[in-house]
């Protein structure tokens, strides 16, 4: 497992973020870079400024480091897919409700949910955390409205009491939506429905913008100017980083003579794709990137994190390994437990959305997963884990009940 023919040092990086599904725009990803380099690097000795991105056309920024005794310049930019998010959720009350009882049927009915079940319980029981939210705010709404209607009903008219009965029922489901930035309801079940619209597939629109990311990371790979050109995947944006690296590799844009192409997955949820029924393309983006030399592939993530896949090889698991020959991807633990004080540790450990956030975030007792040193730092991603056994916890058995690589 592991290995690449890379170069090894780093002087200049263009890093690509591939966010999540998240609705919120790109700019609180600059404030999360902002605020904890500046912690890392009070903790770790770093020297990190920060300035706004060169190119005014794509939203990012510039970095100028010296970490590790030597110094590096970076400019990272934000692949923005949050205005996709944003019209996937632009859904009515109930149009969500239709959306649960869709999503809940696919991945039942093609035996992705108990396949998912045996393999991490964490991110399936989040799966269901919106399903049981919703139902008891319907079921509560529904109430409200009975009682309040019957009331109404005996002292006025009937007709009144179903009319002020429908009206307060959907006036409670309303403000129900309006809690859900704090309740996380509707906003997990439109992730979890986004991916199985189409029962793995990308949609249209994503497979238009996964072109244009393509060609921007095609572009900074061929201009000369860098040493190394890292891809980082985040949660959903994890197999969507995959994808775009396996047609990068595909259509021969990462030449042996050209800048080290490096892939980071983080806190990924791959196996809620690739175990659906059309989810080939992914599959097959898996295996290819599996055994490449032209790359080197890191997955981190965390038990702690209950809203991933954690530890889970996505390629073993989703059953397209090869019986021989996979180096990629290297799977370890970024060890919240271990990583943060103990202190920080109580602190965020019941917060499971932040957590999910903790691995662009600065660790208080950093191990050797550090993302400032693997974005800013003088060495590529696979110089700095060359030799780096995969975690003991790792999770490898195939599981997927959907294999098929057929596009």
């Amino acid at each position: 497992m592991g290995g690449s023919r890379q170069k090894a040092g780093v002087k200049r990086r263009r890093v690509f973020y591939i966010p999540g599904y998240d609705p919120l725009p790109p700019r609180r990803y600059r404030e999360i870079y902002r605020k904890e380099a500046a912690r890392q690097a009070a903790v770790s000795g770093h020297v990190i400024t920060i300035s706004p991105g060169r190119d005014r056309k794509h939203y990012g920024w510039h970095v100028r480091a010296e970490i590790e005794g030597a110094p590096v310049v970076a400019d990272v930019e934000v692949m923005v897919w949050s205005d996709i998010v944003r019209r996937s959720m632009d859904v009515s009350i109930a149009g969500t409700y239709l959306l649960l009882a869709r999503t809940a049927w696919i991945y039942a009915s093609t035996g992705a949910l108990g396949r998912l079940l045996r393999l991490r319980k964490g991110p399936v029981i989040a799966a269901f955390y919106p399903v049981a939210m919703l139902l008891g705010q319907g079921l509560a709404a529904g109430l409200a409205g009975w009682g309040g209607g019957a009331l109404v009903g005996a002292l006025l008219h009937p007709l009144a009491g179903w009319a002020v009965g429908i009206a307060l029922a959907i006036a409670l489901l309303r403000w129900f939506r309006r809690l859900d930035g704090r309740l996380y309801a509707h906003y997990l079940l439109h992730d979890y429905a986004f991916s199985a619209r189409h029962r793995g597939a990308n949609p249209p629109e994503i497979e238009e913008r996964l072109a244009r990311f393509r060609a921007r990371i095609a572009q900074a790979l061929e201009s000369g100017e860098v040493d190394e050109v890292l891809v980082v995947g985040h949660s959903s944006g994890a197999h969507l980083a995959v994808n775009i690296v396996a047609d990068i590799l595909r259509e021969g844009r990462a030449r042996p003579d050209g800048p080290a192409l490096s892939l980071l997955t983080l806190g990924q949820v791959v196996p809620m794709v690739s175990f659906l029924p059309r989810a080939g393309r992914l599959r097959a983006d898996l295996r290819l990137l599996s055994t490449s030399e032209r790359i080197a592939w890191v997955d981190v993530s965390a038990p702690g994190d209950g809203a991933c896949f954690a530890l889970c090889d996505p390629v073993a698991v989703s059953g397209v390994a090869p019986e021989e020959g996979q180096r990629w991807p290297l799977v370890i633990s970024a060890a919240f437990s271990r990583t943060l004080s103990p202190a920080r540790w109580r602190a965020l450990r019941w917060r499971f959305f932040r957590l999910h956030f903790q691995y662009i975030h600065a660790f208080d007792r950093p191990g050797d997963y550090d993302y400032f040193r693997i974005t800013a730092g003088p060495l590529t991603l696979g110089a700095r884990y060359a030799g780096r056994r995969p975690s003991k916890s790792r999770i490898d058995t195939p599981l997927s009940p959907h294999r098929s690589m057929a596009a």
